[in-house]
């Protein structure tokens, strides 16, 4: 008889009970969430809520106050954190900050491999370098291999670092307002390569953390809906993004439509 590989049976990114106070200040309280691995989250709340925080600790580079965080069924404290990274595909604004400015998008995407800032802490192969261009062709800048980082846009940036956290065989990837510093062309063409990873099978699950339902990609199966450091619902998207739910999550009266698979809300009016 055939079974699965208990690896294949462990939740992507498990959190448990996981509460997080500065100064305090509760940022996070509570929160218990499993990303399993043929999913696609989508993480909403208002400014304020959290989110950065949650996304932060999934990638293991903020520890919580109290609580379990688990990736591809490592625990944080019980293996080494540095390798457990590297199982992690990340882009958020705050990383590419860190990036420095001489680096080529090929070098920024290839470094993935070893959840690494620089190049030259290791060794890597022609494989890495050209599976590198791979990524950027996928996400529309290829054309940025050999270009440094401090003559890109803020756009194209976001976009090689969207390259990096699909960079290899990651357990999982997190993505932190991924459209931010893009036009109105720039996102609708993010989106639908974000939704075309989604509908491949063998793309690893995702947590896209967004303010915006409008720019929910298709293909995405759960919602987490954050406020004042609470999950407030958690599950299924066409089950937990109502009306009700996300005016509760951002505190005033919203209409929510589900048009040709895209989702919009605005504030009730009168």
């Amino acid at each position: 008889m055939l079974t699965t590989p208990a690896h294949t049976m462990t939740p992507a990114l498990h959190l448990a009970g996981v509460d997080l106070v500065r100064d305090g200040t509760t940022i996070l309280c509570g929160v218990t969430w499993d990303v399993e691995r043929h999913q696609r989250w989508v993480v909403l709340g208002p400014n304020g809520s959290g989110k950065t925080s949650l996304l932060r600790i999934a990638s293991l580079y903020l520890h919580p106050s109290a609580g379990d965080v688990a990736i591809d069924g490592g625990f944080l404290g019980h293996v080494d954190v540095r390798a457990l990274r590297t199982r992690i595909g990340l882009s958020s604004p705050a990383f590419g900050d860190l990036l420095r400015p001489q680096l080529t998008g090929t070098e920024v995407v290839m470094t993935a491999r070893y959840a690494a800032l620089e190049p030259w802490w290791h060794t890597y192969e022609a494989d890495d370098r050209q599976q590198a261009r791979d990524r950027l062709d996928r996400f529309g800048v290829g054309h940025l291999a050999d270009r440094p980082v401090a003559t890109m846009s803020s756009g194209e940036r976001q976009r090689v670092l969207l390259a990096r956290a699909f960079f290899g065989h990651p357990a999982i990837v997190l993505l932190d307002e991924p459209t931010a510093g893009l036009d109105l062309g720039g996102r609708e063409d993010l989106l639908a390569r974000l939704s075309g990873s989604a509908a491949d099978p063998d793309s690893p699950p995702t947590v896209l953390v967004t303010h915006h339902v409008e720019e929910i990609p298709l293909g995405t199966t759960h919602v987490l809906l954050l406020r004042g450091g609470r999950v407030l619902h958690q599950g299924p998207l066409d089950e937990m993004l109502t009306a009700a739910h996300l005016s509760a999550t951002f505190g005033l009266p919203l209409e929510v439509e589900h048009r040709a698979q895209r989702w919009s809300a605005r504030a009730v009016q009168g």
